[in-house]
Order: C-alpha cells, then sequence, then structure tokens
C-alpha cells in the first residue's frame, strides 16, 4: 500500500504571459483529495441544490464533498471564458502531459479528478481511475477505462461473493446518478462564476456519460474491433 501522498500539478499558461497553478493532492490512505477552501461558499451548502440522488443528511454533512473539493477552483476560474487558448501542464509522480487547448479541456481533466475523490458517495465510483489519472483522454480513452476499471470492480465482487455478474447494466443505472450530480454541481455554480469556463468544463464531463450510455446500447460495439482474433 502506497505511503506518499499522490500530487498532480496542473499549470495553466494563458495569454499575456499569465499562469495559474492548481495542485491536486491525493491522501496515500484512502486515496481522497486533500483540499478544502478556507471559507466555505454558501453554494457549497448540502442543501443547496442537492442532488436528488445524495443519500448525505445536513446533520452530519453541512457541505457537499464534491462542492467543497472544486470550490477553489470554481473561484479561480469565474472571470475565464471557457474559450480562451492556453497550454496546460500536467506533472504527475509518472510523467508530464503538456496540451495545447481551451481552458475548458484543462478544467474538465482536473474536475473530473476532483470529484472523483471529493468522498462524494456517487462519485466514488470512480475513485479507481484518480490512482490512475490519465490527463486530458479522449472519449475513447475515457470508454475504456471506466469500463475496464468497472469489469476490475466486478471482478472483486465476485472473488467475495458479492455478485457474480459481468453485465454493463450497474454501470448504465450509475450513470443515470451521476449525470444527475453532475446537474446539481452545474446549478451551484451557476451563480458564482461571471463566464462560463467551470460550467462548460462540467457539461462536457455530462456529455462523457451521454456518449457511454450510447455505447453500452450498442453493446461497445466500437471497442469489439480491438478483441478481434487474427
Amino acid at each position: 500500500m502506497a505511503t506518499v501522498a499522490r500530487t498532480y500539478l496542473y499549470t495553466f499558461s494563458l495569454p499575456n504571459q499569465r499562469n495559474i497553478d492548481f495542485t491536486v493532492t491525493l491522501d496515500p490512505i484512502s486515496q481522497q483529495v486533500n483540499i478544502c477552501p478556507l471559507v466555505a461558499p454558501s453554494w457549497a451548502k448540502l442543501e443547496y441544490h442537492q442532488c436528488s440522488p445524495c443519500p448525505l443528511q445536513c446533520t452530519e454533512h453541512p457541505f457537499c464533498p464534491a462542492a467543497l473539493c472544486i470550490a477553489d477552483l470554481v473561484d479561480i476560474f469565474k472571470d475565464t471564458a471557457s474559450y480562451v487558448k492556453c497550454r496546460v501542464t500536467c506533472i504527475s509522480p509518472e510523467r508530464t502531459v503538456i496540451k495545447e487547448t481551451i481552458v475548458q479541456e484543462g478544467l474538465a481533466s482536473i474536475l473530473g479528478l476532483l470529484m472523483a475523490t471529493s468522498g462524494c458517495p456517487i462519485m466514488n465510483f470512480f475513485k479507481p481511475m484518480a490512482r490512475f489519472h490519465l490527463p486530458f483522454s479522449s472519449v475513447d480513452e475515457s470508454i475504456f477505462r471506466i469500463v475496464a476499471v468497472y469489469m476490475i470492480r466486478q471482478y472483486y465482487r465476485k472473488d467475495d461473493a458479492k455478485d457474480d455478474q459481468f453485465s454493463l447494466h450497474d454501470i448504465k443505472n450509475h450513470y443515470t446518478l451521476v449525470k444527475q450530480v453532475n446537474k446539481g454541481i452545474l446549478e451551484r455554480i451557476l451563480s458564482a462564476t461571471d463566464l462560463d469556463a467551470d460550467k462548460n468544463a462540467i457539461v462536457t464531463l455530462s456529455s462523457l456519460g451521454q456518449i457511454l450510455e450510447m455505447e453500452i446500447d450498442a453493446n461497445l460495439e466500437s471497442l469489439h474491433h480491438l478483441f478481434l482474433e487474427t
């Protein structure tokens, strides 16, 4: 088991020589993110646009864990437009990834990592992916990774006599909940940002879920050719 915290340093190199750094540090034991704003914004309160599938109670959790994790990021980019061209660099323990892109794509990469490791009961589904975080992953890469992680989870459940099914039915059902979480987060930050970078980054994550659902309905046909015997 890892005993050293994992750190991902994202740097946005924006026009006019301005750089913005954002660091995500994962606890070595829980694999959860170690981020909390000094002053929690009002839109992070659990009862403020609480997601419909959320099982948490305000008496025990006054704030939404996912909202708390993204609060600093939302504040930093609240005055930034999504279409601004930039260079985004992600430095992780294994590699450095650099991409010429727009702010929206860089934020979507960070938001996916933050929400998966925030402690949100719905988004915990993606926590194993955070350990092997792939910055700026394409739609095909994301679908492959999500399905692969799901199958590994099912394997361990089978081994523990908890589940003996390898159907994709559960993953589609879970994405129905994930869409509601993304919708809730979007509603939270609508009043917190002046421009659209954070909002469009959430929309990007939601779009991935819709594409995944279509892929499952098509029996993952887009991946089938990768496993054909030659």
